[in-house]
């Protein structure tokens, strides 16, 4: 039944398909349950992740945080068990101090206001702040953590889920071919970038931004003129 509406274009409240007598039903961003119906609650494109989460693509600029997204932060304030967060949406999250890999009372992260984390979403509700967390499920850091010098660009939800895909993005593993950098991809539209050089970093920025809307072949034959130029 899922895999028949893949792809189906909704509006906000439209019923996308009915709730599965079997099985789970995995949701992500715009969708909830409504009598016995998966509802939408944003206009979009039903689609599915590699492991089977829907969610809907759309080209909204707010973020809504939904459980098991992973976004790029900005620390906003710091209290006494926890951080408040940017992470672009309706609300601040709040990051638990405890929430990092090796954590205790005695050691805690040494962050400030303006530094950048990368989190994953552990609870989002439409009436509370979302939670974020710098482990994962089994309390390593996994790549989450504070993002120390770099820059951030910001890009589309369409643009950060295809960054995060596997297999690896076109413009990544072209980029990735001739030049070293790191990412952070945030699917709140926000792209953490570091590389030795600020040249590096801007040309990286420059091709991820242009590859949006061209097709793998195009996006390889751009980033081959790129890297020319560079000798």
């Amino acid at each position: 039944m899922a895999a028949a509406a893949l792809g189906k274009v909704v509006g906000p409240g439209d019923r996308v398909l009915d709730v599965p007598e079997q099985g789970t039903l995995r949701l992500s961003a715009g969708l909830t349950t409504h009598d016995g119906a998966v509802t939408s609650l944003k206009g979009g494109v039903l689609k599915s992740t590699r492991t089977g989460q829907l969610f809907l693509e759309g080209r909204q600029k707010r973020y809504i945080p939904a459980e098991g997204d992973v976004v790029v932060g900005v620390i906003n304030d710091k209290h006494s068990e926890n951080f408040t967060v940017d992470i672009g949406g309706p609300f601040n999250a709040v990051l638990p101090q405890l929430s990092f890999e090796g954590a205790t009372r005695r050691n805690r992260p040494n962050l400030h206001p303006g530094d950048l984390v990368y989190a994953r979403v552990v609870t989002a509700h439409r009436d509370t702040d979302p939670v974020l967390s710098c482990v994962d499920t089994a309390g390593r850091a996994s790549g989450f953590g504070h993002l120390k010098e770099g820059m951030v660009l910001s890009c589309s939800s369409a643009l950060a889920r295809q960054l995060l895909g596997s297999p690896t993005a076109p413009v990544l593993e072209a980029l990735g071919s001739g030049l070293q950098f790191e990412l952070a991809v945030g699917l709140n539209g926000r792209v953490w970038l570091s590389a030795p050089t600020a040249a590096t970093c801007v040309v990286v920025a420059n091709a991820i931004a242009e590859s949006e809307f061209r097709t793998p072949a195009q996006v390889r034959t751009m980033v081959a003129r790129v890297l020319s130029r560079l000798g």
